[in-house]
């Protein structure tokens, strides 16, 4: 079962310092995540709702793509973005830094991806960099990623 996640707590959220709210229904409240259970009813977060991107008609959450690259020895940190694309209307690039010594290249990054995820999951786009932009708390810039041009 896939879908948004909504949660419950006996403390309520009165509100955002924004002014804006969650969604809620039947007092439970919008987290902004998605998520699906496994087969022994455990919930794992796909990505946030916001950040998914439909590339050609099909819904991809990066972070599902970004912890898989996570794990691929190699890769010492990895940042899946969608990018804007003339014909899927978004695809996926991955932008990883490797491994000192990692003999890592495009296509085994994009093989690995295949032979665990969906064929639209895959990356058009893998590029490697030397540091993933931050901000001073250390969260990756995402939008620096999106104006770099890897032409």
């Amino acid at each position: 079962m896939k879908g948004r996640v909504f949660v419950r707590s006996g403390a309520p959220f009165e509100g955002y310092t924004d002014g804006r709210h969650k969604q809620i229904i039947d007092g439970y409240m919008s987290t902004g995540d998605m998520g699906h259970f496994d087969s022994d009813g455990l919930l794992f977060i796909d990505g946030r709702d916001d950040d998914m991107i439909v590339s050609g008609g099909e819904n991809v959450y990066p972070l599902e793509v970004e912890n898989l690259l996570a794990e691929l020895p190699g890769v010492d940190e990895v940042a899946v973005i969608g990018v804007d694309d003339p014909e899927f209307g978004k695809r996926l690039r991955a932008v990883i830094v490797a491994a000192v010594g990692a003999e890592l290249d495009a296509q085994t990054v994009k093989d690995h991806v295949k032979a665990n995820l969906a064929r639209y999951k895959v990356p058009r786009d893998v590029v490697f960099i030397d540091e993933l932009p931050r901000n001073a708390t250390g969260k990756v810039l995402r939008r620096k990623l999106e104006e770099l041009n890897f032409a």
